[in-house]
């Protein structure tokens, strides 16, 4: 078996393509749960009437949709370093711009491109999971006005069942080539006091953390760590 670690191909190429053939609709609801099937939903984001709106590696965008449809923000800016996933978004919701705009980036740069540019920032197992939290953070809380609110969801622990790391320590995670050959991705479980005080480093203020349990019980189920912070105003 061949081994590729790469941060050049995209280990992205593979994810989402089966529904997106099948399920193409706007969603009704949104889930911060990793099983995507229950738990808070687009409230804990407070009232986006008129705000703008980041989705921090969106893929298919479709939690973005469902704010650009059902919360009248001012607009919903999707964001995906992944070709495929972009390519997937724009097919599947880029009939919803304005108010939904794709965009294909690197999460980091494009926050720097953005200062003060956000009202809300959130990510659902997203950039924050898959880019360093140390570098992610402080541009993000730039990128965010102030009173901004930054909000994700990501693993309370590894999908084994492993607990999540006491220290800004990336794990090697399993990820495919576009053509299939095996690959690696660096994936951020972190405890719930490691992300408080990386936040706290980062700039931000009054972060809560909140568990949600999953809702299945199997392989590849897992509790997810629901995070918010805001950049002081």
């Amino acid at each position: 078996m061949r081994r590729v670690t790469t941060s050049t191909a995209d280990l992205w190429h593979h994810y989402g393509r089966a529904r997106a053939t099948s399920d193409r609709a706007v969603p009704d609801c949104f889930y911060w749960a990793w099983g995507q099937d229950a738990g808070p939903g687009a409230e804990v984001l407070g009232d986006l009437v008129g705000r703008c709106v980041g989705d921090l590696g969106a893929g298919a965008a479709r939690h973005a949709a469902h704010l650009a449809v059902h919360h009248q923000p001012a607009r919903v800016t999707a964001v995906d370093a992944s070709p495929a996933q972009y390519a997937m978004a724009t097919d599947l919701y880029g009939d919803l711009a304005p108010r939904l705009r794709i965009v294909h980036s690197d999460v980091g740069s494009h926050l720097r491109t953005m200062r003060g540019g956000y009202d809300v920032l959130y990510s659902v197992f997203g950039a924050i999971d898959f880019t360093d939290p140390r570098e992610l953070l402080p541009v993000a809380a730039a990128a965010l006005r102030p009173g901004g609110r930054l909000v994700f969801a990501t693993l309370a622990h590894y999908l084994s069942g492993a607990p999540a790391q006491p220290d800004v320590v990336a794990a090697e995670v399993p990820a495919k080539t576009p053509d299939g050959a095996e690959a690696t991705m660096r994936r951020w479980v972190l405890q719930e006091h490691v992300w408080t005080k990386l936040l706290d480093e980062a700039g931000f203020t009054g972060t809560t953390t909140i568990v949600l349990p999953a809702t299945a019980e199997g392989a590849r189920t897992a509790d997810t760590l629901l995070v918010s912070a805001h950049r002081p105003s």
